[in-house]
């Protein structure tokens, strides 16, 4: 079968590989789309961070090249012995966390927070950007009638969105500001939005970009190079947002989503990063700020598709792009580095 592998950084290659085998207590899928994730763009760009090269991944087992693509939605085509969550044709959906079921976070019910956490796609064991791939019975959610194949390609990074909001201090009617607004950040206004944020502000340069966020239910958008971010979003909250959610991995905005805040007021890390960042800590001790850093999601999928089916995170409003697999590096990850007015693109598996 067709898969996409990770050799090395600016190494992608689409290649023939053996088509996964059924065993007991897994579930083998036919996959249909794939979303090509931020964390996707940040291994082709600057890899590796999740993916294992030195030696196998503590949970697959695996060890670089490995196939990509952990956002994504299929139709079971085989079950295991012991399988009966779901069946063969159901639509279904890939919570894609490797963990280990034994360290003191696993045993706490933290599964995104394992001491060995991977990802199906990122750490091994197949993934999305392949015509099959086949996970373990728990990782399988079956996706609610009505909810499409590319909907469901969604699930999996508008679960981090929701995660990042629940996990938050935001309560209903609270000011908040997302800064970036590429599909994890503006999956994060909808969040927002379903949370009943008072006021949402955006922070964003492209411009097709801080239209969706305004489209989205953003009061208003940022453009950095253009205004003091800082200054403008005091005088629009008169004070500061109560929640500032960082979603760049740039590191100067992180400073800037700390004093974007009002007192006591509290900054969400979403960003995976390639390089430190610093911040100037007395901005968080004289105004009794706080950071917290977030990790994926945990026991959130259905809660997601239960959101999808009342209207929010609609593919209708995100996906830029679709293409086929053998088209995932040229037309899609090089797309992404070049061009900053995509939002979603869509990688068929099949084509």
């Amino acid at each position: 079968m067709k898969a996409a592998r990770w050799h090395n950084a600016r190494d992608i290659r689409v290649e023939n590989i053996d088509e996964p085998v059924i065993a007991s207590g897994k579930v083998k899928i036919k996959v249909h789309w794939t979303g090509i994730c931020g964390s996707d763009l940040h291994e082709y760009a600057a890899g590796p961070i999740f993916i294992p090269v030195e030696q196998p991944h503590y949970v697959s087992k695996d060890i670089a090249p490995i196939v990509m693509g952990h956002e994504f939605s299929g139709e079971v085509v085989e079950i295991g012995e012991g399988v009966t969550s779901v069946q063969i044709g159901d639509p279904v959906v890939v919570e894609p966390i490797l963990s280990c079921g034994e360290c003191a976070a696993c045993k706490k019910g933290k599964y995104n927070l394992c001491k060995h956490l991977g990802f199906h796609g990122l750490a091994g064991g197949g993934g999305g950007f392949s015509e099959y791939t086949m996970v373990d019975e728990h990782m399988v959610h079956k996706m609610p009638e009505g909810l499409s194949y590319e909907q469901g390609a969604l699930v999996e990074p508008a679960a981090v969105a929701l995660h990042a909001v629940r996990l938050s201090k935001l309560k209903a009617g609270d000011k908040a500001a997302v800064f970036g607004t590429g599909p994890i950040g503006l999956l994060v206004i909808e969040a927002l939005r379903a949370a009943g944020a008072s006021e949402i502000y955006a922070v964003e340069l492209s411009t097709e970009r801080a239209a969706k966020a305004l489209e989205l239910g953003a009061k208003a958008v940022i453009n950095p190079a253009e205004e003091d971010v800082v200054s403008r979003l005091h005088e629009l909250t008169n004070g500061g947002v109560d929640v500032a959610f960082e979603v760049t991995g740039v590191p100067v905005v992180l400073q800037q989503s700390i004093d974007s805040t009002t007192f006591e007021g509290e900054t969400i890390i979403v960003s995976i990063w390639e390089t430190p960042a610093s911040v100037q800590p007395n901005n968080l001790v004289l105004a009794e700020r706080t950071v917290k850093g977030i990790i994926a999601y945990c026991d959130i999928f259905p809660a997601v598709m239960e959101l999808m089916t009342q209207g929010y995170f609609s593919a209708e409003q995100l996906v830029t792009k679709r293409i086929g697999l053998g088209d995932v590096v040229t037309e899609g990850f090089e797309a992404l580095m070049k061009e900053k007015n995509h939002i979603k693109i869509l990688v068929n598996s099949q084509a």
